[in-house]
C-alpha cells in the first residue's frame, strides 16, 4: 500500500508504526452553521481510507475534532443572543445527521476544544519552559517560530519568503512580538467571550494549539497519518508540527494527507460569488449517497469540480450498481431457485476473483477511488452478463457479497430506501406538528429526521409545511 504523503511529495510505501494498527488524525470543521459540501470531502475521502485500511485488516483509531471555540462561532452567539455553546452544540448535532446521512461513520473519538483546555494548558507551559513560546505584555502566548529550525518542511515555504511577501497570511498583533512570524498559542479575552483562566490571563487558545493537544491525547506523541484539506497545510498543519515536535520532541505524524479544492462549475465556492451549498441543499435534490458517490469518482488529490450535470452522471452511476444489488436480490427469491453452485458457475467465480484484486490494486495506489469504481463497474457488468433466474443461490450469494463488500469499502449503500405511502407522510407531518405544538421539540426533530432517512424532505412555510422527495 502506497500513499502519498504531502511531506516528501513522493509515494511511500505505508509502514505502520505498530504492526496492524493505524492511528489516524482528521481535522474536522468548526462549528458555526452547516457543514458546505467542501467540508463533505475530506469526511468523506478519509472515512474511506479508514474503511479500506480496516478491510485490510488493520485495528483503525480514527480521531476527528470539532472545533467549538471560534471567533465566528462567538460572532453568530452575540448576533442570537445565546452563549457560544448553545451555537457549537447545536451544529455538531447538525453536522453529525449530515455525516449520517452520507454514510460517513463516527470517528473513534469526536473530541471537543472546549473539553481540551488542560491539556492546551499544559502543553504551552512546557512550550515556555522549552524557550519555544514566550508571553507578551497583554498576556497573549506566541511559538517563536525560528526556534523550531524544520519550520516550513510540509508546505515547503521559506520563512524569509513568507515574512517578505505573504503578510496577510501572519496573525494580527505583530507590534508584540519578537518576530512578525511567531503565532498565538494563547490569547486575552475580550467583552462577551467565552474564556478560562490560565497562569498567562484569562483567554482561549489559539487554533492551531487545538489539534495538536487533542491527537496527542487520544493517539499518542507519534501518529501514523494526519489528514486535512489542502488549505489546512499552511499555516495551521505546519503550526501543528511545530508545536506538537518542540514539545514532544519526536516526529508529529509519519504521512500528510490532504484533498484537493472543491470548486463549482469551475469557480471557487463562496458565498460572495453565488456559488455556496450547504450539504442540506444538495440533500434537497439528491440523496447523499449520491453526494458520496461523486466525491469518489476523482481521486482525492485531484481538484473537483461540482456541476448538475455531474451530479446526474453520479446519480446514474450509482442507480447502475443498485439496480444490479436489486437484480441479484430478486432472483434469490425465486421459490425454484437451485441451490449448489455448478461446475461453470464455480469456474464464473474464479474468473470473478479479479476484480477483487485489481480494486485493491487502485486502492492500494494512493486510495484511487476512482479506478476502484471503474472496477466495480465491470464487475456489475460482469454480473448482468453472466446472471440470470437460472442461476443457483450459492453463485448469485457469492457475487452479491463481492458486489456489496466492494462497495461498503467506498462507503455506498446498496439497498434503497424504504418507500413511503403519502398519507403515511402525511400523519407523520401531522404529528411532528402536534408535538412542536405542545414544545415537545425533541420527537418534533426526531419525526423530521426520520422523514429524511426515508428521502422525505420537510419545508416550513408561511402556508403550512411542505414536503417533497429527495
Amino acid at each position: 500500500m502506497k500513499i502519498y504523503n504531502t511531506l516528501s511529495r513522493r509515494k511511500e510505501e505505508f509502514v505502520p508504526l505498530e504492526p496492524g494498527k493505524v492511528k489516524m488524525y482528521v481535522c474536522g470543521p468548526t462549528v458555526y452553521n452547516l457543514i458546505h459540501i467542501g467540508n463533505a470531502r475530506p469526511m468523506i475521502v478519509f472515512d474511506t481510507v479508514r474503511r479500506y485500511m480496516e478491510h485490510k485488516g488493520y485495528a483503525v483509531n480514527y480521531v476527528s475534532n470539532f472545533t467549538d471555540v471560534d471567533d465566528k462561532i462567538i460572532k453568530k452567539a452575540i448576533e442570537e443572543g445565546v452563549e457560544a455553546s448553545v451555537i457549537s452544540e447545536r451544529y455538531i448535532a447538525e453536522c453529525k445527521k449530515d455525516m449520517e446521512a452520507m454514510n460517513v461513520r463516527p470517528a473513534t473519538t469526536h473530541p471537543l476544544a472546549t473539553q481540551e483546555i488542560c491539556g492546551m494548558l499544559d502543553m504551552i507551559g512546557t512550550l515556555i519552559e522549552k524557550g519555544y513560546a514566550y508571553t507578551a505584555a497583554d498576556g497573549t502566548v506566541y511559538f517563536r517560530t525560528r526556534k523550531f529550525k524544520e519550520y516550513g518542511k510540509l508546505s515547503h515555504k521559506n520563512l524569509d519568503d513568507l515574512q517578505g511577501g505573504n503578510r496577510s497570511l501572519l496573525v494580527s498583533g505583530e507590534d508584540q512580538k519578537e518576530d512578525a512570524l511567531d503565532f498565538v498559542l494563547w490569547k486575552p479575552k475580550k467583552d462577551g467571550e467565552p474564556y478560562w483562566e490560565s497562569p498567562w490571563c484569562n483567554g482561549r487558545p489559539g487554533w492551531h494549539i487545538e489539534c495538536s493537544v487533542m491527537s496527542k491525547k487520544y493517539l499518542g506523541d507519534e501518529i501514523d497519518i494526519h489528514a486535512g484539506g489542502e488549505d489546512l497545510i499552511f499555516p495551521h498543519h505546519e503550526n501543528e508540527i511545530a508545536q506538537s515536535e518542540a514539545a514532544n520532541g519526536t516526529q508529529f505524524a509519519k504521512y500528510w494527507m490532504h484533498n484537493a479544492f472543491l470548486n463549482i462549475d469551475n469557480k471557487k465556492m463562496s458565498k460572495s460569488a453565488g456559488n455556496f451549498f450547504t450539504v442540506r441543499d444538495i440533500a434537497q435534490k439528491y440523496d447523499l449517497q449520491v453526494l458520496r458517490f461523486f466525491m469518489l469518482s476523482a481521486h482525492y488529490r485531484s481538484p473537483l469540480n461540482f456541476s448538475a450535470e455531474l451530479m446526474e452522471s453520479a446519480k446514474n452511476g450509482l442507480e447502475r450498481i443498485v439496480t444490479c444489488a436489486d437484480k441479484l436480490n430478486a432472483y434469490l427469491t425465486n421459490e425454484n431457485i437451485t441451490k449448489e453452485k455448478s461446475n461453470k458457475e464455480i469456474q464464473l467465480l474464479i474468473d470473478a476473483s479479479k476484480y477483487n484484486e485489481r480494486y485493491d490494486e487502485a486502492m492500494d495506489d494512493d486510495f484511487n477511488t476512482a479506478d476502484a469504481i471503474s472496477v466495480i463497474f465491470e464487475l456489475v457488468k460482469f454480473i448482468n452478463t453472466n446472471t440470470d433466474e437460472n442461476s443457483s443461490k450459492e453463485f448469485v450469494e457469492a457475487l452479491l457479497k463481492q458486489l456489496t463488500t466492494l462497495s461498503d469499502i467506498c462507503g455506498l449503500i446498496l439497498t434503497r430506501k424504504e418507500e413511503i405511502l403519502d398519507k403515511d407522510i402525511e400523519e407523520m407531518i401531522a404529528a411532528r406538528q402536534a408535538a412542536r405544538k405542545e414544545k415537545n421539540f425533541k420527537l418534533a426533530d426526531e419525526i423530521r429526521d426520520s422523514l429524511l432517512q426515508k428521502g422525505i424532505i420537510l419545508e416550513d412555510t408561511r402556508e403550512g409545511v411542505k414536503w417533497k422527495k429527495a
